[in-house]
């Protein structure tokens, strides 16, 4: 484990769930991302779920009809419990591994609560291997937290940084405070729509 990912590392993100100490867990799909995924038409393209969690948004995606997910995740546990959760259905795949070193290629990456899991450190990381993930025109969509914290995971930011952090790879579509957060989160997140730039 590189020292960059300090202690943020699978055993930490393991014990999380062997603990059930998941506080970031809504129980259901987040409503922005709901709604942004009823505005798909084509239940085909390939989705990437990083940092997956309980994955609402792929149970969601599936029982919408999309035929080509994959989520991934570091924790053990996790892994384990979502391969009994999806048992038997060929349309999702479920990663045990580091996004980080992820190969593949996707033409939309769905961001719920992965990005301010990691340390700020590797955020500029993260941009360069979403914009490697993403096929030519591919989207980045989902949450960023509006708001900083004391401490974390979670770790926050505000608009003026995200600009700044995405633009060199991103063209953007949308970066808005949304309307319609959970309760707890209200005016505290951004919902984004980030295409991929061509940067030959």
């Amino acid at each position: 484990m590189t020292s960059h990912k300090k202690n943020l590392d699978q055993n930490y993100w393991d014990m999380q769930y062997i603990d059930n100490n998941t506080g970031w867990d809504l129980g259901k799909v987040s409503p922005p991302i709901k709604e942004y995924i009823g505005t798909l038409k084509d239940k085909n393209i390939s989705i990437l779920i990083p940092g997956c969690g309980n994955s609402y948004e792929a149970e969601h995606l599936l029982n919408e009809g999309f035929t080509n997910i994959r989520v991934i995740d570091i924790a053990p546990t996790l892994i384990e419990n979502l391969q009994k959760k999806f048992k038997n259905n060929p349309n999702i795949q479920i990663i045990l591994g580091d996004f980080f070193e992820h190969q593949a290629d996707y033409e939309l990456i769905i961001e719920q609560t992965f990005f301010c899991a990691l340390p700020p450190t590797m955020r500029e990381q993260y941009v360069s291997k979403m914009h490697q993930l993403l096929s030519d025109k591919g989207k980045l969509i989902g949450l960023l937290f509006n708001k900083t914290f004391e401490s974390g995971p979670p770790f926050g930011g505000s608009q003026s940084e995200y600009e700044q952090l995405f633009e060199p790879h991103f063209e953007f579509l949308q970066m808005d405070l949304c309307q319609n957060s959970i309760k707890p989160r209200a005016n505290c997140e951004l919902f984004i729509e980030f295409q991929k730039k061509d940067l030959k």
